[in-house]
């Protein structure tokens, strides 16, 4: 058992000290995949890597279980790309349709790469995808949102490696289906 996941233990059974050494165990990484997310955006931003991770960690140390360490960098993963996505649409970006282009996620393999516009796209996408399948979902969000390799993806969500790679090559499939504007999943297909 790592440090990490004993410490999500202990303040799961309500240990008050536990909170105070969790976030020095985990901050150089959270720190790492903030600043890999906002190295790309365009100068004179006002969200810093520091104050995305500070405000992903206060969305994760309420009431929120975490099985282990690879659960919890998951939430990280997911409440960064809310945060990000927040940001987005608040700045005035397009909610739907019109503007969306095809996105290669192979290409844009981290959300630094993408522009707002495409950040929402892939957000509305990736909300249907989750609606369908939430592990195929959950392995996107690891790998595009927090910068993980397949292979550390895989081992945070506890696949064998052959079956992230067939999560992966459906999950992509979908998405580039979503953004292309293809079905819904509101059709019947069989």
């Amino acid at each position: 058992m790592s440090d990490v996941t004993r410490i999500l233990s202990a303040i799961e059974q309500g240990d008050s000290r536990a909170a105070e050494q969790l976030l020095p165990l985990v901050y150089d990484e959270l720190r790492k995949l903030a600043a890999v997310k906002l190295a790309q955006e365009k100068p004179g931003q006002t969200l810093q890597a520091t104050a995305l991770v500070h405000e992903a960690y206060l969305r994760l140390v309420g009431d929120q279980h975490f099985d282990n360490r690879g659960h919890f960098f998951g939430a990280a993963a997911e409440a960064m790309r809310r945060i990000l996505v927040n940001r987005a649409q608040e700045k005035g970006c397009r909610k739907r349709g019109g503007g969306w282009q095809r996105i290669d996620l192979e290409s844009v393999a981290v959300v630094d790469d993408a522009a707002d516009d495409q950040l929402l796209a892939i957000h509305e996408a990736l909300e249907h995808l989750a609606r369908e399948s939430p592990v195929c979902a959950d392995l996107v969000k690891l790998r595009f949102f927090a910068g993980l390799n397949h292979d550390e993806a895989a081992t945070a969500l506890g696949l064998p490696r052959r079956t992230a790679d067939r999560y992966w090559a459906y999950a992509r499939a979908r998405l580039y289906e979503l953004l292309a504007g293809g079905p819904t999943g509101d059709d019947n297909r069989s």
